[in-house]
């Protein structure tokens, strides 16, 4: 039986049999249908014959037949089944699909088939015999396993790529001399062209393309689970042997735990992946593990006034294919994990700016023209590590570009707000980004303000960026400092991502230490003391944040190497588990960001910023395209840096202190009080002393009215704002008078979102009523940090703060994020 796990608590499991087939490119093809919230249509999958395969060529039924044995164990009762559809109905592009089978494939499907009834295949009856039992096969049959989880699927297929047009090309290799069946041919074709060098990814874009639309040659055999789609071809005993190019027609669900459908803020509808725990295989049938790098194209037809935006190096401009249906096309060449794969469908506007204020925006980004060590350059020039594909870092033009071509896109009634800053911010922090690392990674950008749904502050995808619409409120601080974040995850997390997914600090840390640095150089005329001044108070707010964390979460989920000596490690077949990756908490944790920020500063502050700096840059060139482990980075780093090790700097004693422990780590304890000393923290204290001195007076006054010597409060930075309301959140006591001046002094109504939480504890805390309206604001429009206000509005157990936040859930719950969802109803009932 397969493994049954409960989808909001436990490990994610990682099903696909990589090790034995291996995806190397999609091609989607989608209708968007928002009556009936689904998407639907087919994926063709082109394989290549995986590693551990390969490796045990020699014994390669034994390894196969191993393999099958244990899946078999492990898989789920529901039985094969090739229903009977009309798949005319699944596209608008499924002309391909009316070829007859002929000869000998038309009697193998029709064997096929004969393992179940016309009844089975038109009600979905689940037959009584599983795949692994079927009569004349036994258990000798190959099984391809992909992660698939809330999806129809409704006829898998093997393709006949021998019948493309000009694929005679691919078939005159000397290497296909000798090929007596057709099967093997095509597996050659398919071997051929995914192979193809990096030069002609064009070419092998165009056979793609026309391969995935050739014929169908015979029904495969599956099975769907709770977490996978099991698929077999009768009588085929090896993935040498089994089909590597297949079809699956398929639809999503509405409640389908990939894409979120909801409307955004001007009312209408939209759907988009927002990042769900369980990935894309909601989305699509897929390999998730992060080994399975592949390239992908998609079609996805919509109705008109619809925008698709998806990760795709082009700039889609639809095509109109009938009357009201638009169809957009997107491709990508550099391969990545398929849980990169991002899509937005909505009534998205894109963001115009005067041109006047474009060109101004664009002239103060000269100085960012090159990377900041001219000597980096060296590097471009070494043979890149990774697959061969289409590089930007061996483009000359490419290596120059500071600024990449960028768009912003957002309802129609968020255009003035994005317009006022998100528009400017783009180029200077592309700029910054680039003066810190260098070459950009992709070639273009789309930024997209997404729902107020949306369970994050952002979210980094090949070629596109979601921001919640709370970073724009407030001023460029907030929308300035996590644009940066989310361009840093174009180097980290994405051009280099992190072999097991539990190592996530490798994107989050590191993203959350370049975002410091971007902002800073985006910032542009700030003094190097302004710069170390803003740095040190953001660390202070961290170490603060990372102690609370520490103190109100379980210790499992505090260890950045969950599976310590075990990292990396995956079965036989190729199939793991993300551990922890399912815990609805999980998601609202910051630790794997606060601690990788902290042990990357740690390392900064010993080497210096200049030989560090130089080191990332070093280590973005060595590894891009490429999937790492912690110690891939940390050996780098220590190899230049020799005399690091006498000083008992090790790649171990960091494992120890900083990525196998929870808790603060003992180093960063040792250095926790000594941001005090900043001048911007001091500056804050100063404040907080006239705050709580005016509180005093004003409790001894009583009912007299006092007159009061005039206080006079400095203007305090976003940041310090953020820290002062931390302070005064410590105090037991402030009297509604004082927070009636707080709000009025700062305005804080006015500011982000991070000051504006602050606020609602501090409302939450001393039951100030009239800031009530400020809470169920935040709570609507800020949904992607009004989780942890809802606990504050219970634990109080006031009869009035319990009842707003119930009214709250109630009027959000509807399209609000299913693991933000699951957490505050277990708050409130």
């Amino acid at each position: 039986m397969e493994t049954q796990l409960d989808p909001m608590k436990d490990d994610l499991p990682l099903m696909a049999n990589t090790s034995y087939m291996l995806v190397k490119h999609y091609v989607l093809d989608l209708d968007v249908d928002f009556k009936s919230k689904v998407i639907e249509g087919s994926i063709v999958l082109f394989f290549e014959t995986g590693s551990q395969y390969r490796k045990t060529s020699s014994a390669g039924k034994e390894c196969c037949q191993s393999q099958f044995d244990e899946t078999c164990k492990m898989r789920a009762s529901e039985p094969c089944h090739t229903p009977m559809i009309n798949v005319s109905t699944c596209s608008s592009k499924m002309e391909y699909n009316d070829f007859a089978v002929s000869g000998k494939e038309e009697e193998a499907a029709s064997d096929e088939n004969s393992n179940h009834s016309n009844n089975e295949q038109a009600s979905g009856i689940s037959s009584s015999k599983d795949c692994c039992d079927i009569e004349d096969h036994g258990n000798k049959d190959f099984l391809l396993v992909l992660d698939c989880c809330d999806l129809s699927v409704l006829k898998v297929e093997e393709v006949d790529v021998a019948a493309v047009s000009g694929i005679e090309k691919f078939t005159r290799s000397a290497k296909l001399t000798g090929v007596s069946k057709l099967e093997n041919l095509r597996n050659q074709i398919v071997h051929e062209l995914v192979t193809l060098p990096a030069d002609r990814w064009k070419e092998q874009l165009y056979y793609f393309t026309h391969c995935s639309q050739a014929p169908g040659c015979g029904e495969l055999l599956f099975s769907t689970g709770t977490w996978s789609l099991e698929i077999r071809k009768s009588g085929i005993q090896t993935p040498a042997d089994f089909p590597h190019a297949i079809r699956i027609w398929y639809k999503t669900k509405p409640e389908g735990r990939s894409v979120t459908w909801t409307t955004d803020q001007s009312g209408r509808p939209c759907v988009y992946t927002m990042g769900s725990p369980i990935n894309n295989r909601a989305l699509f049938p897929c390999q998730e593990p992060p080994i399975a790098l592949s390239t992908w194209q998609a079609s996805v037809r919509a109705a008109a006034g619809f925008v698709v935006l998806m990760s795709g190096e082009n700039s889609a401009e639809p095509v109109q294919l009938r009357e009201g249906i638009l169809n957009w096309y997107y491709y990508v060449s550099m391969p990545m994990p398929a849980s990169t794969f991002t899509i937005a469908v909505g009534c998205w506007q894109e963001v115009k700016q005067q041109s006047f204020k474009q060109k101004a925006a664009i002239g103060t980004n000269t100085e960012f023209s090159l990377p900041s060590s001219q000597t980096d350059l060296r590097w471009h020039e070494e043979i890149c590590g990774h697959m061969e594909y289409p590089c930007r870092f061996q483009n000359p033009a490419a290596r120059l570009q500071a600024v990449i071509p960028y768009r912003v896109f957002a309802p129609r009634c968020l255009l003035e707000s994005c317009e006022e800053y998100l528009l400017q911010l783009v180029p200077q922090c592309l700029s910054a980004a680039y003066a810190t690392l260098g070459t950009h990674p992709f070639s273009r950008l789309d930024v997209l303000i997404v729902p107020s749904n949306f369970s994050s502050l952002g979210m980094a995808s090949p070629h596109i960026i979601f921001l919640s619409q709370s970073v724009l409120p407030g001023g460029s601080h907030l929308c300035g400092t996590r644009l940066c974040h989310e361009i840093a995850h174009a180097w980290f997390g994405l051009a280099i991502g992190a072999r097991d997914w539990t190592e996530e600090w490798i994107s989050e840390g590191f993203a959350t230490f370049l975002e410091d640095l971007f902002w800073a150089r985006a910032q542009q005329q700030l003094s190097h003391d302004e710069i170390k001044g803003q740095q040190e108070l953001k660390a202070l707010l961290r170490w603060r944040r990372l102690r609370d964390e520490v103190q109100n979460s379980e210790e499992e989920l505090q260890v950045l190497r969950p599976k310590k000596e075990s990292t990396g490690e995956v079965s036989e077949s190729g199939a793991s588990v993300v551990k922890y990756g399912l815990k609805a908490e999980k998601i609202f944790m910051q630790v794997h960001y606060l601690k990788g920020y902290f042990l990357l500063r740690s390392l900064a502050r010993k080497i210096g910023e200049v030989s560090y700096l130089a080191s990332l840059r070093k280590f973005v060139v060595k590894f891009h395209g490429q999937l790492v482990l912690s110690q891939d980075f940390l050996s780098m780093l220590l190899e230049d840096i020799p005399k690091q090790k006498q000083s008992g700097l090790t790649v171990e004693s960091i494992f120890q202190n900083w990525l196998d422990t929870s808790g603060i780590p003992k180093p960063l304890l040792e250095e926790g009080e000594t941001w005090k000393e900043c001048q911007l923290v001091q500056q804050v204290t100063g404040e907080v002393t006239k705050w709580i001195q005016t509180n005093r007076r004003i409790r001894k006054s009583s009912k007299k009215k006092m007159k009061q010597d005039e206080v006079v409060f400095q203007q305090l930075l976003p940041d310090q704002l953020v820290l002062l309301l931390e302070f005064l959140l410590e105090e037991k006591t402030l009297c509604p008078r004082i927070l009636q001046c707080l709000e009025r002094t700062y305005q804080l109504r006015e500011q982000d979102a991070e000051v504006r939480h602050r606020w609602c504890e501090l409302v939450i805390k001393h039951k100030y009523e009239p800031g009530y309206g400020d809470i169920e604001r935040f709570l609507r429009e800020d949904q992607a940090m009004g989780v942890y206000l809802y606990g504050e509005l219970m634990v109080n157990e006031d009869a009035k703060q319990q009842e707003l936040a119930r009214k709250c859930f109630a009027a959000a719950q509807e399209h609000m994020d299913a693991s933000s969802a699951k957490v505050v109803a277990e708050m409130l009932f």
